[in-house]
């Protein structure tokens, strides 16, 4: 990812959590806009329009990080939150279970990372 780019998520999100949701939400629009491959900026998009309950916005910003990657467990889980939100159980449990299969896969290829999780 070009450096300004993690430069524009860095800063959105440091606004957001200062409570400037305009701004934040400004920064990632721009990031996604120069950088349409940019799972970080699409992923930070989703969160924030999902904390502030515009589920649509929240989804589609979603699905584009999912389709850039769709074995990342956190987005896996964001999309869960959605279509739950949404009255949408099937595919919440859908994307669920993937977060799910994902967590386990990395318990299991770094097992020493989650030691205390398996204890």
């Amino acid at each position: 990812m070009p450096e300004n780019i993690q430069s524009l998520v860095d800063d959105a999100t440091l606004d957001f959590t200062l409570g400037e949701v305009d701004a934040a939400l400004s920064k990632l629009a721009r990031a996604t806009s120069i950088s349409p491959e940019s799972f970080e900026a699409w992923h930070a998009t989703a969160e924030i329009n999902f904390s502030l309950r515009r589920l649509n916005e929240a989804l589609v910003a979603a699905e584009k990080a999912h389709a850039l990657r769709p074995g990342d467990l956190f987005i896996n889980t964001t999309l869960s939150r959605i279509w739950m939100e949404r009255g949408e159980k099937a595919r919440a449990e859908h994307f669920g279970a993937q977060a799910r299969i994902l967590s386990w896969k990395d318990q299991l290829a770094n097992p020493e990372q989650h030691k205390d999780e398996l204890d």
